[in-house]
């Protein structure tokens, strides 16, 4: 499924709370009974909320992801509005750096035109995208692949990620916390994203709405180590502030 803007702002009300009432999230969202439970129905169906007698909760924790497919689904079309801002910032013929994500594997499909790009990646599946712009030399990192989303970690690939520094590190993140901590839940996965962080000239968070003020289990940098944020909806407090005094560069992508 493809969430739409009240099915985010649903999911959003959700985290906030850990759970609630259909009767809240009508409340909420201003909108009827019946059109929350048909939403609440397609959310749980794509594995999003689970549903209990009266209300719903978030099925994930913070020790653990939902699954790839599931993230691919979580509001697709502002990930790919995402992706074509971040592409239309990248010049043709420098090297950069795409991590492990669903918004990097979109970002990946809206660069498929650009030339001259020298592409590492610790992602299989960004790999396979850009394998089909001719135009790119696509790097790939060595170590252990999770099944679960190609996603390749451990210290063979922070070892790989060592030999380079790069102009631009797009990275993606799953959770923003309102400390201004970047987190995320495999432990193995956030070495390799520090040790990239620490190679490039410039570091760009591709982060759609659904990441601001989600737990997750273990932090991998700070918003002051960010020189650029892009996401699909203006951030939601405290973040502004945070973004401000980090001197983080803001990008809404609206098209």
């Amino acid at each position: 499924m493809n969430s739409n803007p009240r099915q985010i702002k649903l999911l959003d009300v959700v985290r906030a709370h850990g759970s609630a009432s259909v009767e809240q999230l009508a409340d909420k969202l201003d909108v009827t009974l019946q059109t929350v439970r048909r939403d609440v129905q397609r959310l749980s169906e794509a594995g999003l909320l689970t549903r209990f007698h009266g209300g719903v909760r978030m099925p994930s924790s913070t020790i653990e992801n939902i699954a790839h497919r599931q993230r691919e689904s979580l509001n697709a079309e502002g990930k790919a509005r995402i992706a074509r801002a971040v592409a239309r910032r990248i010049p043709n013929d420098c090297s950069l750096i795409l991590n492990i994500g669903t918004t990097t594997e979109a970002i990946a499909k809206a660069l498929l035109n650009h030339k001259g790009l020298r592409v590492i990646t610790n992602n299989l599946n960004v790999a396979a995208i850009l394998c089909g712009n001719t135009d790119c030399e696509v790097i790939v990192a060595g170590g252990v692949v999770r099944a679960r989303d190609r996603g390749i970690v451990g210290e063979a690939a922070v070892d790989f990620m060592r030999q380079f520094r790069v102009d631009i590190a797009v990275i993606g993140i799953s959770g923003i916390e309102p400390d201004g901590s970047l987190r995320d839940f495999d432990y193995r996965e956030v070495k390799v994203a520090q040790t990239i962080i620490e190679h490039a000239r410039e570091v760009w968070l591709a982060a759609d709405s659904s990441k601001f003020n989600r737990p997750a289990m273990v932090e991998l940098a700070r918003l002051s180590q960010i020189d650029r944020l892009f996401t699909d909806m203006p951030p939601p407090e405290p973040f502004p502030a945070l973004l401000e005094e980090a001197d983080v560069s803001c990008e809404v992508a609206h098209s």
